[in-house]
């Protein structure tokens, strides 16, 4: 109950931040800087923008909302949609209302790769501001943040000043949008070095635009990924199916399992692809399909772990059924599926700054902890598996889980090493300059959960001869059935119960169903 109600509630607060590529300021406060820069800071947001394919010099119209007007086709921009800057009352009191600029707040855009032009540092000092001494010498402009130019590009970075007029408490940016040409990680920070401004609070919204739509840019290659994996989904989809039609006569258990998870696999990813492709067309997220596509995103992973889990534990192979561990299976799917899908809201319906490192860090370790757990059981169990089978002699479903086993070490190898990657890549990349191959990330898990899949669709793929992997009931699996009998179920029948004679492994039977039944 606590879990739902923790998911509830991650919902609730993820409903007004479904904006994506849109940031959106609910009247937030400036940040000091440290005490010899003398500024004040807000953190409007940062994207990956691509350059825009067609350059013009001309604004474009700034209550244009909609990616299907023309004058948005190959545009890239950063647009300020009523942001507006609130100062104190007693700020606001101390002017004289028949002055012009009483206040001054700039809106600075860069490159990541020009953030050492914020700033002194140029001229060998700490200073954000510009004092009277640097002003003096031309250096800069008294009470504006100081900026190096790029000499390539003596326009950036950007510079967007907004005054306050008189004694007013607000004022508003009024400024076409801004064209993105140069492809980079570009960063919006709002500053201003006036100490009467302490207290100022912003609102309103920025939206990022890329030349193909509104998704951010690390965000673009994984639209044309999920639509190849939804094909590719599809593809195994209709092969299993048309294996499943051909030997229907001879389907298990496990193999309805199998096509449930295959068919979740195909809606994951084409609910994915369509909400990736609105995204990009509208600029908003929708959330009612976003939720449908992370609940089947968790019941997916959910279901392809316990998958995993139960051929390990030689379901339908070694044992009919899990025993007395159905109800910790399920428990501990069952709390795999809520604790995913709480981090899998705060992913992807919050709005990019809505939600702490603090926050998704709390709701990832449970995650990574369970799928600890998981790997842990897995091995566990396929070790009993195959010691069993070795003591059973079953050499053909002993040849199988070896293969299985060999196949499943090698994807954890996999899998630790590209956790290593990951934390070298996230940790050598603070801000986000190699944010055209960021998408890779997550791909690799969702292909190492496909490759998986197709693996036990492979090995245990419908066919005539179902005890190549099917319990078997009369024999308790204590025989090698490479020599069974394939030309009719009543000679398998007369062969098992002949064998069950000579070999006289009635007992044995007895002692297999305890054991089940003690598991």
């Amino acid at each position: 109950m606590d879990l739902w109600l923790l998911i509830v509630a991650l919902l609730m607060m993820c409903v007004n931040g479904v904006r994506g590529s849109i940031h959106e300021y609910r009247n937030e406060g400036f940040i000091p800087q440290s005490n010899d820069s003398n500024a004040f800071f807000f953190h409007g947001g940062s994207e990956g923008l691509y350059a825009s394919k067609l350059h013009h010099s001309s604004s474009i119209s700034q209550h244009t909302g909609n990616n299907n007007n023309p004058s948005l086709k190959g545009k890239s921009f950063i647009r300020f949609e009523t942001v507006t800057f609130v100062r104190t009352k007693e700020s606001a009191s101390k002017q004289n209302e028949m002055q012009p600029n009483t206040g001054l707040v700039e809106a600075i855009i860069l490159e990541v790769k020009d953030r050492k032009r914020i700033g002194g540092s140029f001229l060998k000092s700490n200073l954000i501001c510009c004092n009277p001494g640097l002003a003096e010498a031309g250096s800069c402009k008294l009470g504006q943040v100081i900026i190096q130019k790029n000499e390539d590009n003596p326009e950036w970075p950007k510079r967007i000043q907004t005054f306050f007029a008189g004694n007013k408490e607000e004022t508003k940016v009024d400024t076409p949008d801004v064209e993105i040409n140069s492809t980079g990680m570009y960063y919006l920070y709002f500053m201003f070095c006036d100490q009467n401004l302490k207290g100022t609070l912003i609102k309103g919204r920025t939206v990022w635009r890329n030349p193909d739509g509104y998704l951010p840019g690390k965000m673009a290659p994984l639209m044309t990924f999920y639509g190849f994996m939804s094909l590719a989904y599809l593809v195994l989809g209709l092969l299993w199916f048309l294996r499943f039609v051909q030997f229907w006569r001879d389907i298990t258990q496990l193999h309805y399992h199998i096509t449930a998870v295959i068919a979740l696999g195909m809606c994951e990813m084409a609910v994915w692809y369509f909400e990736y492709v609105n995204f990009n067309s509208t600029g908003h997220r929708p959330m009612g399909i976003t939720l449908w596509a992370v609940t089947f995103s968790s019941v997916k992973k959910t279901l392809s772990r316990l998958l995993l889990l139960v051929v390990s534990m030689g379901y339908g192979v070694v044992k009919p059924t899990l025993g007395g561990l159905t109800s910790r299976v399920l428990l501990l799917g069952a709390v795999y599926f809520f604790a995913t899908e709480a981090l899998e809201l705060v992913e992807h319906l919050g709005n990019i700054n809505d939600f702490s490192g603090k926050t998704k860090l709390f709701l990832f370790l449970p995650v990574t902890f369970l799928d600890s757990c998981f790997i842990l059981w897995i091995f566990a169990s396929l070790s009993r598996t195959l010691e069993k089978l070795q003591l059973r002699r079953n050499t053909a479903k002993l040849e199988l889980y070896r293969k299985f086993t060999n196949s499943l070490a090698v994807s954890v190898l996999l899998s630790i090493a590209w956790i290593g990657f990951e934390l070298y890549f996230n940790a050598t990349d603070p801000l986000s300059e190699l944010w055209q191959i960021a998408w890779i990330i997550p791909a690799f898990w969702i292909l190492l959960a496909y490759f998986l899949l197709v693996l036990i669709c492979i090995l245990w793929a419908p066919s005539r001869n179902p005890t190549r992997y099917a319990y078997l009931e009369e024999t308790g699996d204590d025989f090698d059935e490479e020599g069974i009998s394939l030309t009719s179920g009543a000679m398998v029948s007369g062969d098992v119960a002949g064998k069950l004679e000579r070999k006289g492994l009635s007992a044995g039977l007895g002692e297999d169903l305890e054991e089940d039944k003690r598991e």
